[in-house]
């Protein structure tokens, strides 16, 4: 017996390509936030619950990437190491977030007009 309460719902993932090369996705988004608010690759990487190797490389291939690096390493020393976010990936950031809410605004309005 059918239900007539089932409620479906839609999902999507938005990557950034670089001809065949990912640049950027929600997770990696989501590793540039965690850098900017951690600041350091290491705990954020913690946080994700990734390995720094894997973490690192991410950052590397979205600096290589980019048009500007969106992190920068900071070296140690009295004040310690660490990373930033640049500026560029700050905008990075506010760009994906922008686009993928335009886009999850249009796709659940489309979805509303599906009758399945």
């Amino acid at each position: 017996m059918k239900s007539k309460n089932k409620k479906y719902d839609i999902s999507f993932r938005i990557w950034f390509y670089l001809g065949e090369d990912k640049f950027l996705g929600k997770g990696r988004i989501e590793l540039l936030e965690r850098i900017k608010r951690t600041g350091s690759i290491t705990n954020a990487a913690k946080e994700m619950k990734m390995s720094y190797r894997q973490a690192w490389q991410m950052v590397q291939e979205m600096n290589e990437r980019a048009k500007s690096p969106l992190v920068e390493k900071r070296l140690g020393g009295k004040t310690g190491g660490g990373a930033i976010v640049t500026d560029a990936g700050v905008k990075a950031i506010a760009t994906f977030h922008k686009l993928e809410n335009k886009v999850k605004s249009y796709v659940k309005k489309e979805f509303k007009k599906i009758n399945i």
